[in-house]
């Protein structure tokens, strides 16, 4: 087998011995790794404080109380916050996803104090002002009349939600408009007071600034916080996969092209046959613009403006999907292409020259997504929210180069089944059962 390991340096790559961790008094876990080349800082984190807490009439809730955060606190308007974030060149930001609130910032090392300080301010004191909970209620109505005309996205949620039923993986984290509607000040404060809590909380820093130093400045700006709550948990139904095919199509009349989304159950991330389906993956439809189904779909069938696969894996569940963009009147053939592919894929190891150049794609794309600050701060929250352990980026390597062609096909055949698919089309013409 050919090794491509000596291709980078492992020594150069995150691990146990740049990044140092801290769990602060309250729970906050800290993590950081100091990067003296760059003057700047990059934060991200997360709050345990996901729409799988959301009540499914205010279904958005999670989404709605991490962008209304920034909108005014006890100690600063909506204007201060943006005055003072603009005045040194830095940015801030919220966003809800099913188990996590995020967060994300970016500033010179010299203004890390008051960013810290602006992101605690938020995180710790918002008020939700009425006026611009209002404006904010209108902005993600706006976004959700927008979806509704999309036709890769309305066939995305469509197909979660076959594949996820009676999960919050099934649902939007960004709610529909009935649900957004419901939503008041009140329920923000409370879902606020309820989630947002120091012992579910984790940041990263990385950048111009030794770690020592990074976690006095939160253990003073945070140490603090409390939340005198129990902790709330969710009981969370297992998710099973299809037990035939399902066939559905949503209407949008007047769309030139139509998008078909189809798929199954993939790999959590924490599964041992995870690096294994994402290589299988990257051959089936990923590589460079192609992989084995954009090269049939599109390239030699022509029936597809594009066509490409994804795995997505999170903590409970992941999804194996195909997607592809129509003409409306391709949409069957496209699908039975798309199966047949999937039949061979299930059925047939890979070659060695697919697998070959699959991994020498893993293995040199991992320094470049470790070239920047923040690229490195989401490589290392990622290996805190699943649990790999801080030397995971170092192992890497050869993790990707043990995977064999047999353990692509124990993958491809214990999640893909092509008789028992979800199959999603939205657009103007449906798909003939």
């Amino acid at each position: 087998m050919i090794n491509h390991s000596h291709k980078i340096n492992i020594k150069s790559l995150p691990g146990s011995h740049d990044i140092s961790r801290k769990v602060l008094p309250n729970g906050i876990t800290l993590l950081a790794r100091s990067n003296f080349q760059s003057a700047s800082v990059v934060l991200s984190g997360y709050i345990g404080a996901g729409s799988l807490f959301d009540p499914k009439e205010k279904l958005g809730l999670a989404h709605f109380t991490s962008l209304a955060l920034m909108r005014g606190t006890k100690n600063r308007d909506f204007q201060q916050i943006f005055e003072n974030l603009e005045s040194i060149g830095a940015s801030l930001g919220f966003g809800a996803s099913v188990h996590n609130t995020n967060l994300g910032g970016r500033c010179l090392a010299d203004d890390l104090p008051l960013v810290v300080d602006i992101l605690s301010d938020c995180i710790v004191n918002p008020i939700f002002p009425e006026g611009y909970i209002e404006k904010l209620r209108a902005q993600l109505m706006t976004s959700l009349a927008i979806r509704a005309q999309d036709t890769a996205e309305m066939a995305s949620l469509e197909f979660d939600k076959l594949l996820f039923e009676n999960h919050p993986y099934g649902l939007p984290e960004d709610g529909y408009p009935e649900t957004i509607r419901e939503i008041s000040r009140t329920d923000l404060l409370q879902f606020h007071s309820n989630y947002y809590r120091p012992d579910n909380m984790v940041i990263v820093i990385v950048g111009a600034i030794d770690h020592e130093s990074a976690f006095d400045l939160f253990e003073k700006t945070f140490g603090q916080w409390q939340n005198p709550l129990s902790p709330l948990k969710v009981q969370l139904s297992p998710v099973v996969p299809p037990k035939e095919t399902i066939q559905q199509h949503i209407e949008l009349p007047g769309k030139s092209q139509s998008d078909l989304v189809m798929g199954t159950l993939g790999p959590r991330r924490h599964a041992p046959e995870y690096l294994a389906a994402s290589i299988g993956n990257n051959i089936l439809g990923q590589f460079g613009m192609m992989g084995r189904i954009g090269d049939s779909v599109r390239e030699k069938a022509g029936l597809a403006y594009y066509a490409s696969t994804s795995l997505n894996a999170w903590i409970e569940a992941g999804s194996w999907e195909v997607s592809a963009g129509v003409n409306p009147s391709n949409i069957n053939k496209a699908a039975d292409l798309i199966i047949k592919e999937l039949e061979r894929f299930s059925s047939e190891p890979v070659s060695q020259g697919e697998l070959e150049d699959s991994k020498s794609n893993f293995i040199g794309r991992l320094p470049l997504s470790l070239e920047s600050n923040s690229g490195v701060a989401n490589a290392v929250l990622n290996l805190e929210r699943f649990n790999l352990g801080l030397d995971y980026l170092q192992r890497y390597p050869s993790l990707i180069e043990a995977i064999t062609p047999e353990d692509i096909l124990k993958a491809a055949k214990k999640y893909i089944d092509p008789q028992k698919l979800i199959i999603v089309s939205a657009g103007s013409q449906k798909m003939s059962k």
